[in-house]
């Protein structure tokens, strides 16, 4: 599927789903997530339950040049858990990535391509009782 590289304001709205979406979504996962595991990876923490990312380090990618929005991949770390790898995007719908490979950090001034993936990861670091991780 090709994402068009521009939108207007109907299809921003659409992006958005209600809070009982939501529920019915992450309630699914929860219940389904041990599932979806071969059986040696039921009792690890393969899959998160969420994870959040700090306003700060979201706002450093968006305000990337030509930066249009921030794309999750999804890859494996620390013992085959699973890791959301955040990136911007251009008006291209092509990754803004780092012309080297090298991690930086929030007060970096070397230019665009940050990737985002040190988050707060649940389980290990959970939110407060919501509706959405009941």
């Amino acid at each position: 599927m090709h994402l068009a590289a521009s939108s207007t304001k109907k299809d921003f709205m659409s992006l958005f789903i209600s809070l009982d979406e939501a529920k019915k979504m992450t309630a699914d996962y929860r219940a389904k997530k041990k599932v979806l595991l071969a059986p040696e990876y039921k009792q690890k923490n393969v899959l998160p339950i969420c994870e959040s990312f700090d306003r700060a380090a979201i706002d450093k990618l968006l305000s990337q040049k030509d930066c249009k929005g921030i794309r999750i991949y999804y890859g494996i770390k620390n013992e085959d858990e699973v890791h959301a790898i955040v990136v911007g995007y251009n008006s291209n719908n092509e990754d803004i990535l780092p012309a080297t490979d090298q991690a930086r950090t929030l007060d970096g001034t070397d230019g665009d391509g940050d990737i985002l993936d040190n988050t707060l990861r649940c389980p290990y670091t959970c939110p407060p009782s919501s509706p959405l991780n009941q």
